[in-house]
């Protein structure tokens, strides 16, 4: 059957159009001048493809190459280490992505299901957080983390983020709450507690949920620069989005290492972008707050 391809149809086709290909082509030109030779970097611009595609910038980056190599191929000569700056990133993420999802969904779940006294004040301590900029705490952070001697450390970078945010606790106990009851009291008369139902129920029933935090999370973790740059100042705990910042001061005086900047910058999207096209459908078949598969 046919549609009827109505005016406003077609303002909505291209309203679309329009926002994707402003979405997606600073993505495609970034990719396009990490795969252009540097010499030809002001010349060859005028398509969407280079002339003559290297891989040389992509080699330099990840310290393939020697320093006269990396230097006639228009960088520095620097060395950066930049296969230990994603295991960095990775293992950062994964640490906050994790245990924040896990923690968030024992707070919702705690708000949601559990009597206790003063709960609802608690809850709404907690929800006005939301209100505070995170640059107030940055600071207090800093300070405690000083004291506690976690400088430049992998446990001092996770540490003020790796318990809970306000936004997830709110979202999994509006989740928590729409779960049904009958479920969770039949798992009580079968003789599970609070942490039997918890784990055996509302866990297993809140995976697109925690599919949706986590994945926001480690998107957020991954961009993250501010905190990982006071904290995690040493090479051995650097952060890629602290390196690409590195990268670009050691370029040479005269101008910046695009070509080089961009190929970095290409590989630091990479593990987000495969991860987000690994699990996509799933997080957006999860947004319907159903809590089944």
């Amino acid at each position: 059957m046919k549609r009827n391809l109505s005016p406003g149809r077609v303002l909505g086709w291209i309203v679309l159009t329009v926002t994707v290909v402003a979405t997606v082509f600073p993505f495609w030109w970034m990719i396009r001048t990490a795969l252009t030779p540097a010499a030809d970097l002001y010349t060859d611009n005028a398509g969407l493809l280079p002339h003559d595609p290297t891989l040389i910038n992509f080699a330099r980056v990840l310290g393939l190459t020697s320093t006269a190599e990396a230097r006639a191929a228009g960088g520095s000569g620097a060395h950066v280490d930049f296969a230990r700056y994603l295991l960095n990133s990775i293992v950062y993420c994964a640490l906050i992505a994790t245990f924040q999802t896990l923690f968030c969904a024992m707070a919702g779940y705690a708000f949601a299901r559990l009597r206790f006294p003063g709960r609802d004040l608690v809850f709404a301590i907690v929800i006005s957080a939301l209100m505070v900029p995170p640059i107030f705490t940055l600071l207090p952070n800093f300070v405690l983390i000083k004291d506690l001697g976690l400088i430049n450390t992998m446990a001092g970078m996770v540490a003020p983020t790796i318990l809970m945010t306000p936004f997830a606790v709110f979202f999994l106990r509006q989740f928590f709450l729409s779960l049904p009851r009958d479920v969770e009291e039949a798992a009580i008369l079968d003789g599970n507690g609070a942490w039997g139902v918890f784990w055996r129920i509302a866990l297993p029933m809140s995976r697109g949920p925690l599919l949706t935090i986590g994945v926001t999370t480690t998107v957020w973790a991954w961009k993250d620069f501010l905190w990982p740059l006071l904290v995690g100042r040493g090479e051995q705990n650097r952060l890629v989005t602290v390196a690409l910042g590195v990268f670009l001061q050691q370029s040479p005086n005269t101008q910046p290492d695009w070509t080089g900047l961009m190929a970095a910058s290409t590989l630091s999207v990479l593990p987000v972008a495969v991860l987000l096209v690994l699990i996509g459908k799933r997080l957006v078949q999860s947004l319907n707050f159903t809590g089944s598969k």
